[in-house]
């Protein structure tokens, strides 16, 4: 259960910070956004691995650190946090969102978030959970950083969500249209797939 909490309050702050800023329309999204993941992973981190992603949850399970029965309580616990952060920042803090209109940037929008959540996700896998790493005092800092610079990127492109729970969070709240989430999770998990099979190669088990 502390898991699951930790979880929870990680997803939240960190969706409710992403799509606050998207209705403000301030320019400084990314960095604010990943300056709040990467706190979110120090705080929990030492707790439930500091997740606040299906798409990393899947992924470290892929890589073998994370074990079958957490993946569905921690995805659950992580798209519900999203939607709470969707709802609270739509009905009770703003309700200014305009939604993306991805039209036929289908292709363009999947790749994008198919490279960023790659990125994120080797980077997660490789100072999170190497061997070579471990007990390092800079993977929150390095995650935090290639979700900004991946976001920054990749915004005018499809959004930079990199987040399968932060693609419900931004729809809940108005921002992106329920009927364009597939593409989104569908780029963000094969890209994570894609990164854990990779680390895998390059580092083996372990």
């Amino acid at each position: 259960m502390k898991k699951l909490l930790t979880e929870f309050i990680g997803t939240f702050f960190l969706v409710l910070t992403l799509t606050l800023c998207l209705m403000s329309k301030t320019a400084m999204t990314p960095l604010a956004v990943g300056a709040m993941y990467m706190v979110m992973i120090f705080a929990g981190g030492h707790i439930s691995g500091g997740h606040f992603n299906p798409a990393v949850t899947i992924a470290v399970f892929l890589r073998g650190k994370c074990s079958v029965s957490d993946v569905p309580s921690y995805i659950l616990t992580q798209f519900l946090a999203a939607g709470v952060a969707g709802l609270v920042s739509s009905t009770f803090l703003m309700n200014v969102g305009t939604p993306i209109e991805i039209g036929s940037k289908v292709p363009q929008c999947m790749v994008g978030e198919l490279l960023g959540t790659f990125a994120l996700v080797f980077v997660v896998l490789n100072v999170a959970t190497a061997k070579d790493t471990m007990g390092n005092s800079f993977y929150g800092l390095a995650i935090g950083l290639c979700w900004t610079a991946g976001s920054f990127a990749m915004n005018s492109i499809s959004g930079g969500l990199f987040n399968p729970a932060a693609a419900l969070g931004n729809s809940v709240a108005g921002l992106n249209h329920f009927s364009d989430i597939w593409i989104y999770i569908i780029g963000q998990i094969i890209g994570a797939a894609a990164a854990a099979y990779v680390f895998l190669y390059i580092n083996g088990k372990d």
